[in-house]
């Protein structure tokens, strides 16, 4: 499994917006893409459904920028991702349906896998394979796709991933709070907060 380069983009803007040392203050893209030494273009972009998402307030005029909506404890890393990441297909049989909700506390947390209910799992995990029986006019490559157990190893380690990912939040990421803000901050020389 591997993030695109946009949600470790979301990542580090989510980052530099809660390490930055005035947090009342706004940023401006420049100053993340600075830090970084990533496209300007492409981060705009981010920002932007960040900001559609809720994560990021967005001030515009000549003296705008932007900075977190919600406290760092309020972003659930899971949950972004499965938000901005575009495909979670591993494999070309595979396809998911993730929510965008995290699991209800109350939800069963027997993470073993029988293999034999491919809709139980997927409803429990809150992801979902595709029905073979639906998918049988679309054309696939593989020959052993309607019994391959395979995609099932994948939904399983897909499915231990976003776990993981669910069980973190910003500011879990950022108790190191001091040392990114060296790094971000003071070491380039890039504090350009506007008032």
């Amino acid at each position: 499994m591997r993030l695109t380069n946009y949600s470790d983009y979301a990542l580090r803007s989510l980052i530099y917006l809660a390490t930055k040392p005035e947090p009342h203050l706004l940023a401006n893209i420049s100053d993340i893409a600075n830090s970084y030494h990533i496209s300007r273009s492409h981060l705009t972009k981010i920002i932007h459904q960040l900001g559609q998402l809720g994560y990021i307030d967005s001030v515009r005029g000549k003296n705008g920028g932007i900075r977190l909506a919600c406290a760092p404890k309020d972003i659930n890393l899971g949950v972004l991702i499965k938000q901005i990441e575009p495909d979670f297909n591993l494999v070309e049989c595979f396809s998911t349906d993730l929510l965008i909700n995290p699991k209800p506390d109350n939800a069963n947390s027997d993470s073993s896998f029988n293999g034999n209910d491919d809709n139980a799992v997927a409803k429990d995990l809150s992801l979902t394979l595709i029905d073979e029986e639906a998918s049988a006019g679309v054309k696939s490559g593989c020959i052993i796709s309607p019994v391959c157990q395979l995609k099932q190893v994948f939904f399983e380690a897909l499915t231990a991933f976003i776990n993981v990912l669910e069980r973190y939040t910003l500011a879990d990421i950022i108790s190191n709070e001091a040392e990114l803000a060296e790094l971000l901050f003071y070491r380039n020389g890039l504090n350009s907060f506007v008032e």
